[in-house]
């Protein structure tokens, strides 16, 4: 038997190449559960890891290199959505890891900080005072229940409130952009 018209045969794309597969209807939820996981996670390592350092030059080395860590992770999961078979699926799961793992990176300096110097801050900061204060800071919420009193605090407060307004507006355009080249490299167009 011969399939002249070549019914039977799946479409290829120009470089002959066989398209991929969009994910299956279950693949949102695998998504989500794996973005709640990490952040969950990330969440549980912050107050299960010892915090007991000292000193300043420990506390700015752990921001610093925690920032960069961010910024070298956050380059992995752009590869990662070029690259993903479902390329918005994997956006919302590197958004929700960056985001939180930033996140506990702060709660981390601060808490740091109000231990190294105590008196950095309105109140003494315990874990849960910390993480608070940075949701409430990265939210534009600020409450003013917890304020940084020391220059330093503040300067840790003000590199938290720059990174947070380039996570929110560079980095969303850049997981969008990753996104569009994930969906061009497959083959598929983002809708206008």
């Amino acid at each position: 038997m011969t399939d002249p018209a070549g019914a039977g045969k799946r479409r290829t794309s120009p470089q002959g190449a066989v398209p991929p597969r969009r994910p299956g209807p279950g693949a949102a939820a695998v998504s989500v559960a794996r973005s709640v996981g990490i952040a969950v996670g990330l969440v549980a390592a912050y107050y299960l890891l010892p915090l007991d350092w000292h000193g300043d030059a420990v506390t700015a080395l752990i921001l610093v290199g925690g920032l960069l860590a961010v910024s070298l992770f956050f380059g992995w999961e752009l590869w990662l959505i070029m690259h993903s078979p479902s390329p918005r699926l994997k956006a919302v799961e590197a958004l929700a890891a960056t985001v939180t793992l930033y996140l506990v990176l702060f709660a981390s300096g601060y808490y740091l900080l109000e231990h190294d110097v105590p008196g950095s801050f309105s109140k003494h900061l315990t874990r849960t005072d910390a993480l608070y204060f940075t949701l409430s800071t990265f939210t534009t919420v600020g409450f003013g229940d917890i304020t940084a009193l020391s220059e330093t605090g503040r300067v840790v407060v003000m590199c938290q409130m720059v990174c947070s307004l380039l996570i929110v507006g560079v980095a969303a355009r850049v997981l969008a952009a990753a996104v569009r080249a994930g969906l061009r490299r497959q083959g598929r167009q983002t809708p206008q």
